[in-house]
This record gives C-alpha cells, structure tokens and sequence, in this order.
C-alpha cells in the first residue's frame, strides 16, 4: 500500500511539473491557473497547512448496481463538493480495468462548489461478481480517493 501511496504523489507531482512547465505562446497569463492553488501540504520542514487546502468530499464514495445483464453497460454520477478553502484540482481519474471507464471535470473547482466524478461499466465478457475501483487523485490530503463500484452480471439467457 506504501507502494502505491508513492506512485500516486509521484504521479501528480509529475503532471503539476509537465503542467507548468507547458506554455503556449500568445495566451494571457490571466487565463492560467495560479500557482497558489498546486501547493504542496507538507513542508520540507514536516509541517503541514491543511487548513488552507480543498477538501474533496463525495455523498458516496460506493455503488451497487445490483444484478445487470452481460453487455449492458451501466454509469453512476459519484457526486462531491469542496469542502475546502483553495481551488480543487483533480489530476487524474483511473480505473482498475478497462471496461470501467471514469470521466472528470479538467477545471478547477472552487471552494463550495460540486462536481461530479462519472463512471461508466461495460458488462461485455463479465460475469458474476464484479468490483471495480477507481483512485481519483486531486491536490488534497491524503490526495487519492478510492471509489469503488459493485455489480452481478448475469447471462442474459440465463446460464450461470
């Protein structure tokens, strides 16, 4: 789990690195996120600002969809607010396998402000209990969020 936690910061500190390092010529410098909203919580030093940061808050953070039928192909709205005092950035939204595809706002979300978090399951060659998790990382801390769907897929003539 120490692992992954690591991937996950290395991961977002690298897009915040290729982010800012990526300018396009002729575009006014008003129109770019500012640099105040990518800080990081934790100091050199240990100590920590949390309560200057967004905080990400979903009203569910799992769904059961229940028994679908193989092929079917099912979506869930997981909404959240930032709870926050600075803008929420969400880096990156990725599933565990390829039949889970996840969808998120690119903008910054501003302090009381919601959004959702969009994931759609294709059922197409599963069957039985499947789980599906889906780690969205965002300028929070801790800055993953695991969500989690749940679902039976059954035959649709009925074999088990």
């Amino acid at each position: 789990m120490s692992l992954l936690k690591s991937l996950s910061h290395l991961c977002f500190l690298l897009f915040f690195i290729i982010l800012s390092g990526c300018q396009t010529q002729g575009v006014n410098n008003e129109s770019q996120i500012s640099a105040d909203v990518v800080n990081n919580p934790n100091s050199a030093s240990g100590s920590s600002d949390k309560g200057v940061l967004p905080v990400i808050k979903f009203e569910e953070t799992e769904h059961d969809f229940g028994r679908i039928l193989e092929g079917e192909t099912v979506s869930i709205d997981f909404s959240f607010t930032n709870s926050g005092k600075s803008d929420l950035l969400l880096a990156e939204a990725s599933a565990s396998c390829g039949c889970t595809i996840p969808s998120y706002p690119k903008a910054p979300i501003r302090p009381g402000e919601k959004g959702i978090v969009k994931v759609t399951f294709n059922s197409q060659g599963r069957r039985g209990f499947q789980t599906k998790n889906i780690i969205v990382v965002s300028n929070t801390q801790p800055n993953t969020t695991i969500l989690r769907i749940k679902a039976q897929v059954v035959n649709p003539a009925g074999e088990k």
